[in-house]
């Protein structure tokens, strides 16, 4: 697949290589596994020479070894002698850069951790003692997202404030996944459209999967995902259970729960026979996976709270892959694929709410987009996007298709919002429908 949008990020790594011919820049880039970091960077830098340290789970010895290869083949510099430590190295590659501006890119850098833990601290030492006169562009790259935000945002930490930047890469927009499909299939529908976000939430690797594998209709790519060797059906473990560790069958278990539209605490610890506050704060602060949402103008942070599943790849996985493994374990594929058709026009009418959301998020029109519900749940709107600026508000019912739109009910709806929080008297109020015509 070519390489698609991140404008705004090449055009900061570009920048950040400009600052450091004059002062070395230490850039953090983490973001979900697949997600196509290392192809960014490669891009943003594809007119010079980049020195790529990828940290496998080597010895130390082994993986000098190979980085020893790499500045021998890009620099054409030998280092004479037998390299066992990493320090040395990368001591090497910082007095290199008092002379000539260089890029470095550590890759998986996290993973130093279980080569050898000290290389944290020997790296904060040398970039201490040499930064001031070094013209390097380092760029370290992590996929365990709660590993790389230790490592430079909690304090006790040896790396804790040295990064100069620290971007986090997202999934593409719905404007990246709408241009793609149409580059790999001009004449796809609009439920082509809703499955590929659907499936992979706009993660380049999963797109790329599809496209690539000529999957660019809501049926075959519905047929690449569920079928005997995919790539996706242990995804969602090869991703997580790095992350969690030994707990990870508890975290597995209240992320099928969400999934599957258990979505409260008190839900939740219901079913499990347990307290999961801990985890499912980690859960949301560590690791990102879960968001909690509250209505909109709610007070109250506890009361009323709903869960998701922040990654769409990842709520489907546990909602239909995870929930179903005894199908795979059977080699039922083909029943497989026919429970995610039964489910799928209920599931994605969520998804599609998500869709749109996020195209108002692209458009930058709005300073506030949410939604809200009562706490009996007799009153529900979709989205509610605001500009303050101008004293606007329209309130939005999603539905897949347009005949399924009710606008009556809506326009009580928006009077019982106003009935309960107050908000938005003043404004030019506006009601809409979306559905997938609209996408």
């Amino acid at each position: 697949m070519k390489f698609f949008d991140r404008e705004y990020e090449i055009q900061k790594l570009r920048e950040i290589r400009d600052l450091s011919h004059r002062a070395a820049q230490f850039t953090v880039l983490t973001g979900r596994r697949r997600i196509g970091k290392t192809s960014l960077v490669m891009k943003a830098y594809e007119d010079e020479t980049i020195l790529y340290f990828f940290v496998t789970r080597s010895t130390e010895s082994v993986l000098c070894e190979e980085f020893q290869q790499e500045l021998t083949e890009k620099l054409e510099i030998p280092i004479l002698g037998k390299v066992e430590r990493f320090a040395d190295i990368f001591d090497y590659v910082m007095e290199l850069s008092k002379t000539r501006a260089l890029t470095l890119m550590i890759d998986e850098f996290q993973d130093f951790y279980r080569v050898n833990s000290a290389i944290f601290s020997q790296i904060q030492k040398i970039w201490d003692k040499k930064k001031g006169e070094a013209k390097i562009n380092l760029i370290v790259c992590g996929s365990v997202y709660s590993m790389m935000t230790k490592l430079f945002l909690g304090k006790k930490e040896p790396l804790y404030g040295r990064q100069t930047e620290f971007l986090k890469i997202e999934p593409f927009a719905p404007s990246v996944v709408k241009e793609i499909l149409g580059c790999y299939n001009p004449d796809y529908t609009k439920e082509d459209l809703l499955a590929l976000y659907t499936y992979t939430g706009g993660v380049a690797k999963y797109v790329e999967l599809l496209m690539d594998a000529g999957a660019t209709t809501a049926e075959k790519m519905l047929g690449r995902i569920i079928a005997k060797n995919s790539y996706f059906i242990p995804e969602g473990k090869n991703m997580l259970i790095e992350e969690f560790g030994r707990d990870y069958g508890r975290y597995f278990d209240i992320l099928k729960l969400i999934a599957t539209g258990h979505n409260t605490r008190g839900d939740i610890e219901g079913i499990l026979h347990a307290e999961v506050s801990g985890y499912m704060t980690r859960l949301e602060n560590d690791y990102g996976l879960i968001a909690k949402n509250k209505p909109m103008f709610q007070k109250s942070a506890n009361k009323n709270i709903v869960y998701a599943v922040s990654d769409l790849f990842l709520q489907f996985w546990f909602r239909f892959i995870y929930k179903y493994t005894y199908f795979i374990e059977a080699n039922a594929y083909g029943k497989l694929a026919e429970i995610v058709a039964r489910d799928y026009e209920t599931y994605s009418g969520k998804v599609l709410e998500r869709w749109f959301k996020e195209v108002m998020r692209e458009s930058e029109q709005y300073t506030h987009i949410d939604s809200w519900w009562d706490r009996r749940g007799e009153n529900e709107i979709d989205i509610i996007a605001a500009d303050d600026l101008e004293k606007r508000v329209t309130f939005y019912e999603v539905k897949r298709q347009r005949d399924e739109l009710d606008m009556k009910v809506l326009e009580e709806e928006v009077q019982r919002f106003k009935e309960v929080t107050g908000e938005y008297g003043k404004y030019e109020t506006g009601t809409s429908g979306l559905c997938m015509e609209d996408m």
